[in-house]
């Protein structure tokens, strides 16, 4: 079980690797590599808790130059590379280098069962393309570049007219703001909006008030609205019943470390998150109930109970009658509401 109140251990941060090469688009490769760094949890006690391990890959070397004439270290080149669970590709006018796409391609290729996703800002897309993971799939590139990609790729569903695109596991982008806009949709797939507008919300500042002489507190996004996070949070529990609701899954949809959590949940709703959740599950299994047509073993695997045996105990427990008397008899129940009262 996970140590809630170690966050380093509640939330391993996930690895991202950001793929550059001579004459990258330098926004391509430093905006993806930005918003990932910046993307942090509140662990209760005023620190912050990285979501992400940027490493930076050179495709042919760990030392390239950008579009612009920019000199980067990478981390590490394609054959160190750590395991990864995320790859971004750059894009720039270096990826339609023949020897650059097939490094990457052949590259990704071995790496694809380890891989969790796999985005391309603009041209990248050119050395995922490569791979044939795109055959038949939808994404985007920049316009200009889009006929000569349909060419070369003729079994790519290109849309240019669309900033962003998803398509399974893959993730096309383009634009000035392509990287930024990628990241932040793996982001909030990975840990929620608030997290997503939190990080969006964070480089806004640092574009339009850097060279001011105050900026807001650190404290000033969701997390002085606790009640309306929470508020949101209850409302996908009541629709995800049967949906894994531990204390470490809410807090990290909470975008809280699972110790700082539950003080708050509780602080807030009257008592811990486990409770909270089992007063849902048994009292939208009682409503369900009373319904005809209805088996115990499908009311009880709807609202989250993985065995017919451990719905029963606690469903006694709580009403104090076997939901097969009370399937059986349709014998009404007073309704018990998730803070105790009547």
């Amino acid at each position: 079980m996970i140590n809630g109140r170690d966050p380093v251990l509640a939330f391993r941060s996930k690895s991202v690797g950001l793929i550059g090469f001579e004459q990258v688009t330098a926004s391509h490769f430093v905006a993806p590599a930005d918003t990932f760094a910046t993307a942090a949890l509140d662990d209760g006690y005023g620190n912050r808790i990285p979501c992400y391990e940027v490493h930076t890959i050179g495709a042919i070397s760990d030392r390239f130059r950008t579009e612009t004439g920019f000199l980067f270290q990478a981390q590490h080149t394609l054959s160190a590379a750590p395991e990864l669970d995320t790859i971004v590709i750059a894009g720039g006018s270096g990826v339609l280098r023949a020897d650059v796409t097939d490094k990457i391609s052949t590259w990704i290729l071995n790496r694809i069962n380890d891989t969790r996703r796999i985005g391309a800002v603009g041209t990248g897309v050119k050395a995922l393309a490569a791979t044939g993971l795109l055959n038949g799939r939808e994404i985007t590139t920049h316009w200009r570049f889009a006929r000569e990609l349909a060419r070369q790729f003729p079994r790519l569903k290109i849309d240019h007219r669309k900033s962003f695109v998803r398509d399974g596991p893959y993730y096309t982008t383009t634009g000035l703001s392509g990287g930024v806009n990628l990241s932040l949709a793996m982001i909030q797939e990975d840990y929620g909006p608030y997290v997503a507008q939190s990080v969006e919300q964070e480089l806004a500042l640092r574009l339009t008030k850097e060279d001011q002489d105050e900026l807001p507190p650190e404290g000033d996004s969701s997390e002085n609205h606790p009640i309306d996070r929470f508020s949101e949070l209850v409302a996908w529990v009541m629709r995800n019943l049967d949906a894994d609701l531990s204390v470490e899954v809410l807090a990290r949809r909470a975008c809280m470390c699972p110790s700082h959590f539950s003080k708050v949940f509780k602080s807030i709703l009257g008592e811990p998150p486990r409770d909270f959740v089992q007063n849902l599950r048994l009292n939208e299994a009682r409503r369900r109930l009373a319904k005809r047509q209805k088996t115990l073993r499908t009311v009880s695997e709807s609202v989250g109970f993985r065995t017919s045996l451990s719905f029963q105990e606690a469903f006694e427990r709580k009403f104090g009658a076997r939901p097969s008397a009370y399937l059986q008899h349709q014998k009404p129940l007073k309704l018990i509401m998730p803070n105790g009262s009547h």
